[in-house]
């Protein structure tokens, strides 16, 4: 969507009165959300129209200047969408805007090899992500002549297009009626109609996905839609919510209630879990040995340092000669270690200690990898892998760690 431009002191038995009512007031409120799954905006009291005003008002005057808002290319806005997945928006940009020039098209990223789209992708996550987007613009090309589909039905039968990314694509795009749900907009809507319940869960999910069909105008749905979640991203924050500058404040369940910070429910994170793995960069005279990983599970189909995790009493160096030995088949005298590199994968910490190798004797084989190349330093630019593994890979190119390996 392109960028729209401008248009006293109480006594205190006085103030507990006034509480003692609110607190009625409230619990009248939540037993009518809490009696079924139904949604009925007339029973909030809201003037017609009164939403969509406001919130539009507020997004011609906020709205963040986003390169996939430039236009109403669905192409554009569904590589936005996708990327903007477990993302931030901020984050998103330079990986938007490279993407954009690689793949200009739908057609051009159908065109591409897998490899190619992965290694573009490389340093968002989530490749699962980047593997759908693929497969989808190949079915576009293929059974739609290249033409993004105007039918919610037709569009979710692609891969990777579930409800959500359906209706921001094409109510962004072709101003189609749907609305949309993801963690913003269902924080704003929860509270705004003092839904307490822990959105995730089915029934309250439900109840939300109705809220967001009924609120919505009859046109500029899209510009609506953009406006629900900028609003959470800017405004209705997960903490320390900015209700004083928000357009819907004078109508927010929540705010009335004074509980804009408890709702909706959190769900307390899982507890981390610290993880020892280790990693070898086999070196053969000038080059050094990169493998791919099968095409299912994490990482799948992304090139890598073989790697895996300690077993229990085991130290780095056993690990290093055992993985070398059941992911590779390759003997090699171990050398000195390199770096430790710390990241995270949901819940799991992990400890990636590196080490060198040089080789002794065997040819590559493995039951886990797909493939094994002997690479020169320089060609691993060319391959896509994981943000952990891209950083030992920098590490191998800097000038002092390549006159010590060669």
């Amino acid at each position: 969507m392109g960028r729209i431009r401008k248009p006293k002191v109480e006594s205190r038995k006085k103030s507990e009165t006034r509480n003692n009512s609110e607190n009625q007031k409230a619990k009248t409120e939540t037993s009518t959300l809490d009696k079924d799954c139904g949604f009925r905006l007339s029973a909030f009291g809201f003037p017609s129209g009164w939403l969509a005003r406001r919130l539009r008002s507020w997004f011609v005057r906020h709205q963040r200047d986003l390169p996939w808002r430039r236009d109403r290319d669905p192409y554009r806005i569904w590589v936005s969408e996708v990327m903007l997945q477990q993302t931030q928006a901020a984050a998103v940009v330079p990986y938007f805007e490279r993407f954009m020039r690689v793949f200009p098209t739908v057609a051009a990223l159908a065109a591409a090899e897998e490899q190619e789209v992965l290694r573009c992708w490389e340093g968002l996550g989530y490749y699962r992500r980047a593997r759908d987007l693929h497969r989808a613009a190949q079915e576009i090309v293929a059974r739609h002549d290249g033409q993004f589909p105007d039918d919610p039905a037709v569009l979710g039968r692609l891969p990777g297009l579930g409800r959500y990314t359906c209706n921001a694509v094409l109510s962004q795009a072709f101003d189609r009626r749907l609305p949309i749900l993801e963690a913003n907009s269902q924080r704003v809507l929860s509270r705004l109609f003092g839904r307490a319940e822990d959105p995730r869960r089915p029934a309250a999910r439900r109840w939300l996905w109705q809220a967001a069909e009924a609120i919505l105008p009859d046109r500029e749905v899209g510009v609506f839609n953009q406006a629900l979640m900028e609003l959470g991203a800017l405004v209705c924050t997960p903490t320390a919510p900015r209700c004083t500058q928000c357009p819907l404040a004078a109508r927010c369940v929540a705010r009335r209630q004074g509980r804009q910070d408890s709702i909706p429910v959190r769900t307390p994170p899982l507890e981390t879990l610290p993880i020892q793995e280790a990693a070898v960069v086999v070196r053969r005279s000038t080059e050094v040995l990169l493998v791919q990983r099968p095409p299912q599970g994490r990482w799948a189909s992304l090139w890598e340092f073989p790697h895996g995790p300690l077993q229990d009493g085991e130290t780095h160096e056993a690990a290093v000669l055992r993985l070398l030995r059941q992911l590779t088949g390759l003997r090699a005298k171990l050398g000195t270690e390199l770096l430790t590199i710390r990241h995270s994968i949901t819940r799991y910490r992990i400890a990636l200690t590196c080490f060198e190798a040089e080789h002794v004797s065997g040819e590559f084989q493995s039951d886990f990898y797909v493939k094994g190349h002997w690479l020169s330093l320089a060609d691993l630019a060319a391959y896509p892998v994981s943000s952990p593994q891209r950083r030992l890979a920098c590490f191998l190119l800097s000038p002092t760690r390549q006159r010590s390996l060669f």
